[in-house]
């Protein structure tokens, strides 16, 4: 059996409000973050898409 590995880009929405970033991906609702730096506001929201996909890929295989 082939494995294949598929690439998907995603958008993010990124804004900075007061002492906070908050950001949310487009197209994975529930997929959002608030982060203190930026760079950790990016990396909790690649989290949070993987997050996200994997519990939806667990659920689609329990029906």
């Amino acid at each position: 059996m082939r494995k294949l590995i598929m690439s998907i880009e995603y958008t993010a929405i990124i804004t900075k409000d007061e002492d906070w970033w908050l950001g949310w991906v487009e197209e994975i609702p529930g997929a959002n973050a608030q982060e203190k730096t930026k760079e950790e506001l990016i990396i909790s929201l690649q989290e949070a898409v993987k997050d996200i996909i994997e519990l939806r890929r667990q659920y689609s295989r329990s029906y």
